[in-house]
């Protein structure tokens, strides 16, 4: 596989699991769903892993583009977006439930159109 189909690859999955979050969190209304029951906890444990997905994926694209595809899409916290996969996979028991529902509401959406902007 050439570099630039590792990169289609990358933000295709990438997106998918983007949209995959923001489907199975259509119905959470908020961040104490997620801390109320143990399949609420497994929800966001499960989330997580995909946000590190996502982290991961965006800093694939990052490192196979010497830094300038994400740059030619302005308006979105690309730093943030692989920060939050640090943050997970690093501070896992410091994880705030608010924050990563806050992401999931606010951050995902934004990521998603930007992402699909990216492969007009």
């Amino acid at each position: 596989m050439c570099k630039s189909q590792i990169i289609e690859s990358l933000l295709k999955k990438t997106l998918q699991t983007v949209e995959r979050i923001l489907a199975n969190s259509e119905t959470i209304t908020s961040p104490s769903f997620y801390l109320l029951t143990p399949s609420g906890m497994e929800r966001l444990e499960s989330t997580c892993m995909l946000l590190i997905a996502i982290g991961e994926g965006v800093k694939g694209v990052d490192k196979l583009t010497d830094k300038k595809l994400l740059s030619f899409y302005p308006g979105m916290d690309w730093k943030g977006v692989m920060g939050m996969r640090d943050i997970i996979a690093h501070h896992y028991f410091d994880l705030d439930a608010e924050i990563v529902y806050d992401v999931i509401k606010h951050d995902l959406p934004k990521l998603k159109d930007k992402m699909c902007y990216s492969k007009s």
